[in-house]
């Protein structure tokens, strides 16, 4: 009794957030993450995971983790600065490094606590400054926070203003000054203006710190990220991956060099005080990144089937935003009617997540669609059909 007068706050917050269009309910996927899923029981076309390049359910990758298992048990049971680093680690963390281009590469449990990692460990002052896009995802945000730094934030893209932040009288006192951005931002598809980040870093005196959560596996050579997209690879110090999403297994990781890699080993908290990745996952991520390296063709087949999605859309009249990439937002502009219409797809065989406020600007509610190199034409179709119907009947085209 005690306790349910204690906790009763709950139920009102979670009224609140009924009220407001903002509760959660968790989507059950029954069986493997596919272009064609089973969701709550229904068979859709899946236009939501992050699964880019259809290796979540890879055969290859499956058989590296049964050997892993195999060879090493199933977990390490200590973090990896007591007993919790394995010989696989070490492998994968090489593999990384010579994939992106860099001196080291130090992987961390997810690609949120890398970027907490990062900002918090490097950011150590008042006197340092963290200077962040104003849309870049929330773990920076959150690592920002955690940082001593002082902390501003530009309008997205608009490298005037971040101009204007380096040679302010804070930056030109700054002991530290870090630019960080998204490479791909995750909400609208768009890509970081990095050459002009780059040159105003060179001039002012800056490092910059690139998230490519959504550029792994998708942007550059093989999917090397947006630096290596860019032509810019020598020029950013901070490189951040993901392991969870094109990669199709858990993880993030921070490549650069040497310095930096045993830097945040004794300093990073995430990756001092989290258990080490089971050897299973840590042999899917390489089997992974050979895969990259063989199969160039997925990445080839995923733009093939972006373009011809994104261009579909348009054709029917959505609004697609600035999306660049294989993200390829529908803009709605309001809560209810964006919900509406993720609900309405689903129940004609597509599911594509409604995003709205505050994971959004407000009034720019919207359905996030991804599409992965497994899709078929005929699922693209059969999605691009159902919009069209869903969105006429919601007055949205």
């Amino acid at each position: 009794m005690v306790t349910a007068k204690l906790m009763g706050f709950l139920d009102e917050e979670i009224a609140k957030l009924k009220a407001e269009g903002r509760f959660v309910r968790l989507r059950v996927l029954e069986g493997p993450q596919e272009p064609v899923s089973v969701i709550d029981g229904k068979k859709v076309v899946n236009l939501t995971s992050n699964n880019y390049l259809d290796l979540a359910n890879h055969p290859t990758l499956k058989a590296a983790a049964k050997a892993a298992i195999d060879k090493y048990g199933v977990g390490t049971a200590a973090v990896r600065t007591i007993i919790g680093t394995m010989d696989i680690h070490m492998a994968l963390e090489k593999k990384l490094a010579e994939f992106k281009g860099a001196e080291a590469a130090l992987v961390f449990q997810s690609g949120f606590t890398v970027n907490v990692a990062c900002c918090q460990s490097l950011m150590t002052d008042e006197s340092d400054l963290l200077v962040s896009d104003q849309l870049n995802h929330a773990s920076i945000i959150d690592g920002g926070r955690l940082s001593k730094a002082v902390r501003k934030i530009y309008p997205h893209k608009d490298m005037k203003a971040l101009k204007d932040i380096l040679e302010s009288p804070e930056a030109r006192k700054a002991r530290r000054k870090m630019i960080v951005t998204d490479g791909v931002f995750s909400m609208d598809g768009d890509l970081a203006p990095l050459p002009q980040i780059v040159e105003l870093a060179d001039k002012y005196g800056a490092f910059v710190m690139v998230d490519d959560a959504h550029a792994s596996g998708v942007m550059g050579r093989n999917g090397r990220g947006t630096p290596d997209h860019f032509g810019l690879t020598s020029k950013v110090q901070i490189q951040i991956g993901t392991l969870s999403k094109a990669v199709g297994a858990i993880g993030g990781y921070v490549a650069g060099s040497k310095s930096l890699r045993d830097y945040l080993i004794c300093t990073g908290r995430p990756f001092g005080f989290s258990s080490s990745h089971p050897p299973s996952v840590t042999a899917t991520c390489i089997a992974a990144l050979d895969l990259l390296l063989l199969e160039p063709q997925r990445i080839e087949k995923l733009w093939a089937n972006a373009r011809r999605f994104k261009e579909g859309l348009k054709k029917l009249g959505f609004d697609t935003g600035a999306s660049e990439t294989p993200i390829t937002p529908v803009m709605v502009g309001e809560t209810a009617k964006a919900q509406k219409f993720s609900a309405r797809l689903f129940e004609e065989g597509v599911f594509a997540l409604s995003i709205c406020y505050p994971t959004v600007p407000k009034g720019k509610d919207r359905l996030r669609t991804i599409v992965s190199s497994g899709h078929t034409e005929k699922d693209l179709d059969f999605a691009l059909e159902k919009f069209a119907k869903v969105g006429r009947e919601l007055g949205i085209i």
